[in-house]
């Protein structure tokens, strides 16, 4: 007895080839997503800034080319800043960037933690 279905069974459907070309154009239609790690970084900062009293809202865009986390002083006013992931710029200046309210890039790096570090409280030195 023959078989005529190529290897594949009923339930086989790691069998199904895709050709390489279908499956990069399906990939590159998605939009750009922070992953799992990242977005828990940025609402870590987000919580510590929202309990300092300096932000109060916040926005994400998830766009063809990027990924955008903007927070907001107020709901109706322009983003303070916004952290964004550009892919296209990983092996360039880096895929992070924090970016004032006018448009002024603060940061950029490989690493979400560094660009994020932008925020931290620098230490002063107080003479008593």
């Amino acid at each position: 007895m023959t078989d005529d279905s190529g290897g594949m069974g009923d339930g086989d459907a790691s069998a199904i080839l895709i050709p390489l070309h279908d499956a990069r154009r399906e990939r590159l239609d998605q939009p750009v997503r922070f992953e799992r790690r990242e977005l828990d970084q940025i609402l870590r900062l987000y919580g510590r800034m929202v309990a300092a009293n300096e932000w109060r809202d916040y926005a994400i865009d998830h766009l063809t080319d990027r990924a955008v986390f903007s927070v907001f002083r107020r709901a109706s006013e322009v983003p303070l800043f916004q952290i964004v992931k550009d892919p296209k710029l990983a092996r360039k200046q880096g895929a992070f960037a924090v970016i004032a309210a006018g448009g002024r890039i603060l940061k950029r790096g490989q690493e979400l933690g560094r660009v994020l570090g932008v925020f931290d409280s620098k230490l002063k030195v107080v003479e008593a």
